[in-house]
């Protein structure tokens, strides 16, 4: 399924502070090297094999510096891109290109990054199970981090604390355990599923005791998650989450879990190898 693109509004005002972040009080070399009616092409270029993310987010960028800007889209999110295939090209003033160079590239790097990284995991997981993001995502990049999710394949977790209700270790922690945090939750919302994070074969058990609808399996034994697998059938639904080490996502894929939830495809995915070079117009 294709993951439809998002919405203007929902990164605008994003691009608009990464902009003046990296502007200042103006762009000094290309103030001072520059015509201000030179122009100018720019093109995005694929250096490696990659899935494209985030390339509207780029677009953006040059966008709102030169309104009237040219833009040649030759790849589209989500599709694969191997090394040398251009992605997109921009005509218009080389001033406003210059400077939003920085900002475009480091939107759609990283976020192409996030989707190869949950593309290598879908792909590595043969569809034994979903790969989901976390709420581990850069301080308001969130929106676009899952967007990236998605277009690599994955699946959004919530988005934000309101939706749903999740006992982490902490949670459990404060109020003296797994089974009185279960029950608070039950007694509060009665209607909505609750889900727990679990690092043991025990604390898991004791969850499914208390009620919980959903176990998160944060331990990286596969043996512990077989016999978690076995308890959870037709009593709650399984995710995995936490580190689980790349070369073993195929070890974790024929055990059995619903879902394999990673914060590292959010907040540590290397970014994608992508140039942009100008030449006169």
């Amino acid at each position: 399924m294709i993951e439809p693109p998002l919405e203007p509004g929902l990164y605008r005002e994003t691009v608009r502070r990464a902009l003046a972040e990296d502007l200042g009080w103006g762009d000094a070399t290309t103030l001072a090297v520059v015509p201000a009616g030179l122009r100018a092409t720019g093109v995005l270029t694929a250096r490696a094999e990659i899935v494209l993310a985030g390339l509207d987010v780029a677009l953006e960028a040059f966008r709102q510096l030169d309104p009237a800007v040219v833009v040649d889209v030759q790849r589209c999110d989500g599709e694969k891109c191997r090394a040398s295939d251009v992605v997109a090209s921009v005509t218009g003033l080389a001033a406003p290109m210059l400077t939003a160079e920085r900002t475009a590239l480091n939107f759609v790097r990283h976020l192409s990054g996030v989707a190869s990284v949950t593309r290598w995991i879908v792909e590595a997981g043969g569809g034994a199970f979903r790969v989901a993001d976390t709420r581990k995502t850069l301080p308001l990049l969130r929106v676009l981090q899952k967007y990236a999710v998605r277009v690599g394949g994955g699946v959004s977790s919530r988005l934000s604390l309101d939706e749903g209700l999740v006992i982490k270790a902490n949670h459990a922690r404060v109020v003296g355990g797994i089974g009185t945090a279960v029950a608070r939750a039950r007694a509060a919302r009665p209607e909505a599923p609750v889900e727990v994070e679990t690092g043991s074969v025990e604390e898991s058990e004791e969850a499914l005791q208390a009620g919980a609808s959903v176990i998160l399996f944060t331990g990286a034994s596969a043996g512990d998650l077989e016999q978690i697998v076995r308890r959870c059938a037709g009593r709650a639904r399984l995710i995995v989450s936490g580190q689980v080490p790349m070369d073993r996502v195929a070890v974790f894929a024929g055990v059995g879990a619903d879902t394999l939830s990673l914060g590292s495809i959010t907040d540590s995915a290397p970014a994608a190898d992508i140039s942009f070079e100008l030449t006169p117009a």
